[in-house]
């Protein structure tokens, strides 16, 4: 047997290839829609992709499901748990509680495992070919390493009312009845790491097993105390921010994704012709420098998305295609930069890529203001707004601020004053360059804090942790 983890750290996401040798064949669980890696990895090894699946509605990425089905014939596997409100509404086989797909010597056995989401499923594999009994758990956002998925995301980017508390209960009776009945050399192998936004204290390690968890996890106290609603308040208890791209990637992953198919390479564009759409807002361009390389002057009306590990959420941030309509311009050293920009863009359905430039001579620029924090005490700002999470806030923030993360803002533009300056900062400044970009963009007179709150903290440190 063969298990592969493909790990995008943009996203902390992790999807699994799981082959079996004797018979050629692999599945594809929680895939994203980039599909090469996949298939190159079922190459190199010999394998055909013949099954498709997924643990959940996910919440962070578009799923590859669909892709990877249609450039392969692999058939669909998706979970049919969860009740009438929870149902994918494109085809594949259903999966429920206890059936399992077969692979040779291999089997994966589907396990409804609800509180994350009311139709997730876990996936139990065994190795036929070494032992009649299961050996790995695929976890997806049921147990991560040191934690667990939350249950409040529902609430927070999908819509609903109080399922947090239904969630969380759901969670501990999962763990209960699933989770703590395997065997304690379970390997457990789950779809996130430390970075996600679908958990608030994942760890780095990229896998564990059931009688770690069950020893050293947070949880392992509650379960054992049977202690139900001591685990539903400390679940529940400072979960980070959801980013608010969270509800489209649902509906679209219930719906099912776009399928892309292959995608021509990239073109570099005609400086010319980007101006003139620029000019008659036909086209939206991405910076892809640094903050502090913005600063210095950016293509006037662009869009900070740096290059580099965080592509895909940055942008998520900062582009919505079911309203942003104009095609992007990437600013991008080469073809093979511009290409894998968009294989991290695609992965959050930011599919509408003109093209790139490698330079920006030609093109009107502008130069963001920035403020010194020795001067914000005596600045007429009618905001100072703080971009970073909720719980960077309550660990220390600028007196007055208004706090609305990064990853939120743009969805809730109606806590900004309507007129006036806005002071915008994050910890170190990169957030708030994305954020203060798209503010500009949609009209605000945006101010960035040069430094932002390590700076202003370094000068006032006798402030720097007011509540």
């Amino acid at each position: 047997m063969l298990i592969e983890r493909i790990y995008d750290e943009d996203l902390a996401q992790a999807s699994y290839l799981i082959g079996c040798q004797a018979k050629g064949e692999a599945v594809v669980v929680d895939g994203r829609r980039d599909i090469a890696v996949y298939q190159e990895l079922a190459e190199k090894n010999g394998m055909k992709i013949v099954a498709v699946t997924e643990t959940h509605i996910h919440a962070d990425y578009l799923s590859g499901t669909r892709e990877l089905a249609a450039a392969t014939g692999a058939t669909i596997y998706v979970s049919g748990e969860g009740g009438p409100d929870w149902q994918y509404e494109f085809d594949g086989e259903r999966l429920y509680d206890g059936d399992r797909i077969a692979l040779g010597n291999i089997t994966i056995q589907a396990l409804h495992t609800p509180g994350h989401t009311p139709e997730h499923l876990s996936f139990l594999v065994t190795d036929g070919a070494f032992s009649d009994q299961p050996g790995y758990l695929l976890s997806g956002d049921f147990v991560f390493s040191g934690d667990l998925g939350r249950p409040d995301l529902l609430d927070e980017a999908a819509g609903g009312v109080d399922t947090r508390f239904e969630g969380a209960r759901q969670l501990f009776a999962s763990l209960r009845d699933k989770f703590l009945t395997l065997p304690d050399y379970v390997q457990v192998h789950p779809a996130h790491g430390a970075g996600s936004a679908c958990g608030k204290a994942l760890g780095a390690i990229p896998s564990t097993t059931v009688g770690y968890e069950r020893l050293y996890a947070w949880w392992g106290p509650y379960l054992a105390a049977n202690d139900e609603q001591g685990f539903v308040n400390e679940l529940l208890d400072g979960q980070p921010d959801a980013h608010a791209y969270f509800g489209r990637m649902k509906r679209e992953n219930r719906i099912g994704p776009a399928i892309l198919r292959e995608r021509a390479p990239l073109q570099e564009l005609d400086i010319a012709a980007v101006a003139r759409d620029l000019a008659a807002d036909k086209a939206t361009f991405i910076d892809t420098r640094s903050n502090t390389e913005v600063h210095e002057g950016t293509v006037t009306g662009s869009l900070n998305i740096p290059a580099g590990k965080s592509v895909a959420s940055y942008g998520a941030w900062v582009v919505n295609p079911e309203t942003d309509k104009n095609p992007l311009v990437l600013l991008a050293a080469g073809p093979e930069q511009a290409q894998e920009m968009w294989d991290h863009l695609v992965r959050v359905g930011i599919d509408n890529i003109a093209g790139y430039l490698t330079g920006v001579e030609g093109l009107p620029t502008s130069t963001p203001r920035l403020i010194q924090p020795a001067d914000l005490a005596d600045f007429d700002a009618a905001m100072v707004l703080d971009v970073r999470n909720r719980t960077e806030h309550l660990a220390g923030h600028i007196p007055g601020s208004h706090q609305l993360s990064g990853g939120r803002v743009m969805w809730h533009l109606d806590e900004l004053p309507a007129g006036g300056t806005i002071v915008t900062y994050c910890q170190s400044g990169i957030r708030n360059s994305v954020a203060a970009s798209a503010l500009r963009r949609a009209g605000y007179d945006i101010v960035e804090l040069d430094g932002s709150y390590a700076a202003w903290a370094a000068h006032r440190p006798s402030v720097a942790s007011s509540r």
